[in-house]
């Protein structure tokens, strides 16, 4: 894919990777693995002995799951087009990892904080404009809900975003954005900092909160309502999954939520409406308060929710 060398706005395109492609972790059991990520609404099925996640209509993989002792992040992948791997590349160098090659000229290295990182060749993934949101409202006179037995099921439409814990905060920030160009959407204070992409992306594509240890706190998949977030909820409870967090708005993103906590300690958020930064806009990165660092409105943060449990 031949790109132009000007953004939106007539200036130099900026240099950084385009997508979150892929993300892997260890889990302890495969099979409890698929029950969970298929009542949350993903096309769950092992392939090559991992459980590959996907979205219902989409072939396109957006984690891979393997057995382990316990959960685990394995890597993280982003996506960049060809003519920018070389650059990348010696960013990365630059910043003082050591990178080995992949396929299709893509590259490996670990982060500062000791994350496995991967740099691929492939396709954008990340939405090149905001997508759209449904709310439906009913005229005077009609029935505006289905019956809880006809609703439909919840299928999210794409991963959002990643939040993983990093006992170094400052310095993964600027990593990032040197070595990757991944910009910094918005931060609270020494606590949490949200990056998105730089070629249109969420609000965030990946986002770090400081823990003791590097540990992967929740994946994000986008869902098309308000709706769908709480019917989400709701059948995850009724299969069992009923410890989590939500309904509720964050201020940093803006998106309306639920969390759904997953078998081993993080976390699956159904997420509708996030923010949006699209390619040659400039997002004024702020560094706000506490309060604004998990929700406008919403129920009490879970005691547990700030726990990570790689670290234990």
């Amino acid at each position: 894919m031949t790109l132009s060398d000007k953004a939106l706005d007539g200036s130099p395109r900026p240099l950084g990777v385009h997508s979150l492609d892929h993300y892997a972790l260890d889990v302890p059991c495969l099979d409890t693995a698929r029950d969970f990520y298929t009542c949350f609404g993903l096309d769950a099925r092992e392939e090559n002995g991992a459980l590959v996640l996907r979205t219902f209509g989409d072939p396109h993989p957006w984690a891979y799951l393997h057995n382990g002792p316990g959960k685990k992040l394995r890597h993280i992948a982003f996506g960049a087009y060809a003519e920018d791997l070389p650059a990348l590349r010696a960013q990365v160098e630059a910043e003082g990892s050591e990178v080995s090659p992949l396929a299709d000229q893509g590259f490996r290295f670990v982060a500062p904080d000791g994350t496995q990182v991967e740099v691929r060749l492939a396709a954008k993934v990340t939405p090149d404009c905001k997508p759209a949101v449904s709310f439906e409202s009913a005229s005077g006179g009609e029935r505006g809900s289905p019956y809880r037995r006809h609703a439909p099921p919840v299928r999210p439409r794409r991963l959002s975003h990643i939040m993983l814990f990093t006992p170094d905060l400052a310095r993964i920030i600027g990593f990032y954005q040197r070595a990757l160009g991944i910009r910094l959407s918005d931060r609270s204070e020494h606590v949490v900092a949200f990056m998105h992409t730089v070629h249109g992306a969420d609000h965030h594509t990946v986002a770090f909160v400081q823990s003791q240890a590097t540990g992967f706190h929740h994946c994000s998949w986008d869902v098309a309502s308000i709706n769908e977030v709480g019917l989400g909820a709701m059948r995850m409870a009724d299969q069992g999954w009923k410890q989590g967090w939500g309904f509720g708005r964050h201020v940093l993103g803006s998106n309306y939520f639920y969390y759904v906590r997953d078998p081993w300690g993080s976390y699956s958020e159904y997420s509708c409406d996030i923010d949006f930064v699209p390619a040659g806009v400039k997002w004024e990165a702020g560094n706000h308060p506490p309060e604004d660092s998990l929700y406008l409105w919403g129920p009490d943060v879970p005691d547990e929710f700030i726990v990570n449990y790689e670290a234990l």
